[in-house]
Formats: C-alpha cells, structure tokens, sequence
C-alpha cells in the first residue's frame, strides 16, 4: 500500500509533457529542474528582495536568494535521508537517495520566487491596497466576489505556482515545465483563495493558486496524484515532499534569523548560544572541546548554527518515517517542526524572533517604507489600466502603460478586456521586483529622482 502510493508520488514525468522524458544518467530530470531554476530570471531576482533584514547595509545578511539556497541545501540532505529509508524498505522504479534529494533541493529554490518586494510585509501591502485605497476598491468593483479574494489576500505562494507554471516561459504549456514532484514539493497549500482557512488542517491556513488558474491547478494536481479534500471542493491534500521542505525552512529563518540578529546586534552572542543549546542539549551534549578551539566569538555563533541544523534534520527525518502513513495520505495536521522532540526549543525561537527581530527598527521601518511605495506603485499602473479600459486615458495613463513590459499585457500590448486579469497582470508585474527596482520606479513615479 505504501510502497504503491510512494509510486505515484515519485515520478519523473513533467508538467505539460504527455510522457515521462528520457534523462541521460548523468544528469537526471530533477537535477534538469533544479539547473533550470538557477538559471531562470525569477531566482535571480531574489537576490535583491527581502528576507527579513531588508535592504541590509551589511552583506553578510540574507537575502531571500540565499536563504533560498541555504533551504535547498537543508532540503538535499533531508531528501537524500528519506531517499536511502526508501531505497532500503521499497521497490520503487528509478528513485535512488540522490534523486529524492535533487527533488527537494529543487523544490525548495521555488519555494519563495513568487514574494513581492519588501518580505511579507509587501504581501500586506498588495492585499490592503485593494481593500483601503479607493483606486484598488474601484478596480475589485469590477470583479467577481470569488476573484476579489485574490487580491484582498495577495498569495506569495500563488504568485509563485503562476510565475513557475505559466509565466516563465509562457510560451510553453506548463511554463519551465518542471518535474509533477518538483512542483508538487513547494506547493504547502494546494487550495485557492476562496478555501483558505475553512480547515484547521496546515494544508489550508493559506492557498496556493489564484481563480486564474483554478483549471490549470486541477489538472496539476490529477497528474501529481495529489489526494482531493473530503468536502472542500478544487482542495487538496499535500504531498508528502511538502511537509520536508516546510521543515526545512522552518529551521533556516528559525536558526538563521537568530544568526542575522547576532551579526546586526539585537542579540548577544550569549543570547544567541543560549538558544541553540536548549535545542543541542535535548539529547545531546554540548560540543565544548570543539568550541575551546574556535578563538572568534562570530564563527562560534555560526559553529553552533550549523551544529543546531544537524540535530534537527536528524529528528525531522525520524518524525517523518514515524508518520509515514499519515503524512502520505495528507492527514498529518501540523508541521513537522511541531512535532519533533525539539518543539519547545524551536516555539520560543519563534516568540523571541517575533518579539524581537521582526519588530526591530530596521526591519519596521523599511517595511513602513515599503508600504508606501508599493501602494504608490500600485497606484499609478492599477489607475493607469482602468483608465485606458475605460477610454479615460490621459498623456500620463499612456506613458504608465508604455513603461510597462509586454509580457504583462496581453498579445499586441491590448489592455485585457477581461478585469481581473488586467489587474492581475499588474501585480505580476509589481510583484516580480525587486526592492531597489520597485524603489527606482517609485522615485520616477513621484518625480523624486529625474534621469538627468
């Protein structure tokens, strides 16, 4: 039963291809994908957009391209774990512990390559622009009930299953057509907006697709063997490979943040080993003889970091052979973070960083900023499609339009007549910038800065 349901999961056949491609040994499907991805323009992007820290005055802080990395690499191990369980215990064709790992660390360089500019806070920002500004209410006036979701909850983890599946290389059915397990790893909540939060289950607390591709999404997760809900309709349940790579990163902005914290002084390096000690010393003794030879206080820090990030990826690959069957069938309900012996080390990580880090002055007061921006941005190219709609278009409309690229108009640069995808089309193109893009347009749009 499990060994056939692994079966399912684990496939190598691509969204968009009718069958499953030959891959030369060397070099297989999800290691295809995972090239892919590196090389795409979304991940590059990342490079330059928030993680937490934003706009950091240091470079030694993340950013969310390397904590995208730093996950993948988390991910490689937790797969490449899993991998040699079911090699061991199962017959499943073509699966080996490396391939289970390149499925993961692929997954996880997409796993944030649909966030806005400025962190989470651009999120919010997006969704209380439809809601609060009048331009933004007078668009959704224009749309259904059931679309209007979409904007008042803007879904970085939507934006991301849209980019990756039918943006990016939007002359392809399926987009970069990546491997259904790739895909599948990434998404954590296969519902739409419209079903978000009826569940108290975790596959529920958000969604992972926008009504414009409710179609597409169905027929993704069909191929993907995804398991539907019992009773919410266009619902999913997770694949398996979801629940590790929310581990995984979980541990990276959990850990890591403590790290980033350290480094730009709102916590003390004591403070900082007292943390990653409660969870080493769980089960484990603390490595004392390895410190003594560490003479600089930063690199202990990054020492017990790392050490830390082991502990936990051995206790998250426990837990999850311990549920197997529950997690494959979609019933485990929580996070495994949740649920390894390390829980309550890792929940008050969670309190100390809330309370502390994401509500430090750096990070409140470009969020503040970001805000304003990302709403005058808003703005100007939401106003400026309606009014070209609507034949109200003026000098400044039609230059706004101008600046816009082509691929977030429709064929011939047409403004689409259809509303919802008008202004869908505008949070594609606000939300795939970067923090200094969005900045330099805002300053242009404001007439603050002058290209003279």
């Amino acid at each position: 039963m499990l060994e056939q349901r692994w079966r399912e999961l684990i496939t190598a056949k691509r969204f968009g291809h009718r069958t499953v491609e030959e891959a030369p040994s060397y070099r297989t499907t999800f290691q295809k994908d995972y090239d892919r991805l590196v090389f795409s323009a979304a991940f590059r992007r990342l490079q330059d957009k928030t993680q937490v820290f934003p706009l950091a005055q240091t470079d030694y802080i993340r950013t969310r391209l390397t904590h995208s990395l730093e996950v993948s690499s988390v991910c490689r191990s937790l797969g490449t774990m899993l991998g040699e369980y079911l090699v061991d215990r199962y017959d499943i064709p073509g699966i080996t512990a490396s391939s289970s790992g390149a499925i993961l660390a692929a997954g996880a360089l997409a796993h944030d390559i649909g966030n806005p500019p400025f962190g989470h806070a651009g999120e919010e920002a997006i969704s209380r622009f439809f809601a609060d500004n009048p331009i933004g209410q007078e668009a959704l006036s224009e749309v259904s009930d059931l679309e209007k979701t979409d904007f008042l909850h803007f879904e970085g983890n939507a934006q991301a299953f849209r980019l990756l599946t039918k943006l990016q290389n939007s002359h392809n059915y399926g987009g970069m057509q990546l491997s259904l397990p790739v895909i599948a790893s990434f998404i954590k909540y296969p519902c739409g907006s419209d079903q978000q939060k009826k569940s108290d289950h975790i596959a529920f607390h958000k969604f992972n697709y926008f009504q414009a591709e409710k179609t597409f999404f169905t027929r993704f997760a069909e191929e993907a063997t995804l398991k539907p809900h019992e009773t919410l309709p266009n619902a999913w349940y997770r694949h398996p490979f979801a629940y590790l790579l929310e581990a995984a990163d979980d541990i990276c902005y959990s850990l890591v943040d403590i790290e980033d914290a350290y480094r730009l002084k709102l916590i003390s390096a004591e403070g900082a080993f007292e943390f990653y000690e409660a969870i080493i010393t769980e089960h484990h003794e603390m490595p004392h003889a390895r410190l003594s030879r560490i003479p600089r206080e930063k690199d202990r820090v990054e020492y017990l970091r790392a050490y830390t990030i082991g502990i936990l990826v051995d206790e998250i690959i426990k837990v999850f052979i311990e549920n197997e069957s529950t997690i494959l069938e979609g019933q485990c309900r929580e996070p495994l973070l949740s649920i390894i012996p390390s829980k309550t080390a890792i929940a008050e990580i969670k309190r100390f960083a809330y309370k502390n880090i994401y509500v430090s002055d750096p990070v409140l007061e470009v969020g503040i900023a970001g805000f304003k921006v990302l709403e005058t941005l808003l703005e100007a190219f939401v106003g400026a499609v309606r009014a070209e709609a609507r034949g109200q278009g003026s000098s400044k409309t039609r230059m706004l339009m101008e600046f816009m690229p082509d691929q977030f108009l429709s064929d011939n640069r047409i403004i689409n007549q259809d509303p919802y995808m008008r202004y869908l089309q505008v949070t594609d193109f606000v939300s795939g910038m970067t923090d200094r893009y969005a900045i330099k347009v805002f300053k242009m749009i404001t007439g603050v800065d002058l290209p003279v």
